[in-house]
């Protein structure tokens, strides 16, 4: 069995429409591989005293 290579692409930063990014992927997107994995970061400065 042939084994498909994808295509690797590196992580990239930028900003975003914070609703843009939480909205979901449908279904038909999933099925079809058109969707993006979308991490969040956040800094929460807490006074350490």
């Amino acid at each position: 069995m042939k084994k498909l290579k994808r295509k690797r692409i590196r992580p990239s930063l930028a900003p975003g429409n914070k609703e843009a990014l939480e909205k979901s992927a449908s279904k038909e997107e999933i099925q079809t591989g058109n969707y993006t994995r979308v991490t969040t970061l956040s800094y929460d400065e807490v006074d350490p005293s």
